[in-house]
């Protein structure tokens, strides 16, 4: 049985940094490397959809992932995402990880064309041999992407040893336990929806990656030591509170990410730009949202995590 403790625990999906021109901005993303091995995650999953890696060029995602590695020092565990929508640049990104020395490379399936299982499974395998040494990770978000990782798909990627869990970001929890099942204990399987983060480990995931991790770190790794410690009745308490919280970043006018580069501003100190068109901008009406979603996050810090 491999080791896969690196992987179990929180791990933050990295958010797109960028400097007042929009372009990438090394010192954003170094300061936000720097953040998270200081609130003490497990690691962080660079260039996915947090990162907004579809808007992004193959260097802007090299740009990124150089300095994440660099920022790290060998103090988290580095999950690349290096899929694009075709086979020649995710291998090139596939390559550069693994010249980088990250733990892991991901990848979600091709979207747009509508493909059969065995060529998705082909180009997940092309993408893995582009980096022969480094672990591999299957990103399966169905909502978003368009096709589904099914029990037979996930079966197929089995064959392929580099392959050692699924971050799983469909929305019924049924997945996660169906993925657990499938792939036993030298598998790992990571919770995607952050609302149901709980349920999530409660029905067999081992980790958590997710795109508000990063806003307030501290409440979700409070919330694995609840988990972990059979707490069920505050895990509730404070998932509720997680879910709230989210709630309150997804109703801006702007997208969610703007919102919460802004939460980091205020609470954090963290200068991190905006969203990438087209992604909407904030608004001047959303300046409340975002002022009442730090507040939150304050308050639930003060409850849960002060002792």
């Amino acid at each position: 049985m491999r080791d896969l403790s690196k992987y179990k625990g929180v791990i933050p999906a990295f958010y797109a940094c960028y400097d007042r021109e929009g372009e990438i901005s090394p010192e954003g993303v170094r300061a936000l490397t720097r953040y998270f091995v200081e609130k003490g995650v497990k690691g962080v999953y660079v260039n996915g959809s947090s990162g907004e890696c579809i808007y992004q060029s193959v260097e802007d995602r090299k740009l990124v992932l150089e300095n994440v590695c660099e920022a790290a020092e060998g103090k988290l565990t580095i999950i690349a995402h290096v899929a694009c929508n075709n086979t020649k640049d995710s291998r090139e990104l596939a390559r550069h990880a693994e010249g980088l020395g990250v733990d892991a490379v991901a990848a979600i399936p091709p979207i747009y064309f509508r493909l059969p299982e065995y060529a998705v499974a082909q180009y997940w395998n092309d993408i893995s041999q582009a980096a022969p040494d480094t672990d591999f990770v299957i990103y399966n978000i169905p909502q978003l992407a368009g096709a589904a990782l099914t029990p037979g798909l996930f079966k197929e990627m089995m064959k392929n040893p580099r392959v050692i869990g699924v971050k799983n970001s469909s929305m019924p929890v049924q997945d996660i336990q169906m993925f657990k099942q499938t792939g036993g204990e030298d598998y790992v399987i990571f919770n995607g929806p952050d609302e149901q983060f709980i349920s999530g480990l409660a029905i067999g995931a081992e980790g958590g990656i997710g795109g508000t991790y990063g806003a307030m770190p501290e409440l979700f790794l409070r919330l694995e030591e609840y988990v972990k410690a059979g707490k069920m009745q505050k895990a509730r308490e404070l998932q509720y509170a997680v879910n709230e919280i989210i709630y309150k970043m997804c109703s801006a006018h702007g997208n969610m990410y703007g919102v919460i580069k802004e939460v980091l501003k205020i609470n954090e100190g963290l200068m991190l730009g905006g969203v990438r068109k087209p992604l909407p901008s904030l608004v001047e009406s959303d300046r409340a949202v975002v002022q009442e979603a730090a507040q939150m996050i304050r308050t639930a810090k003060e409850k849960f995590c002060a002792h």
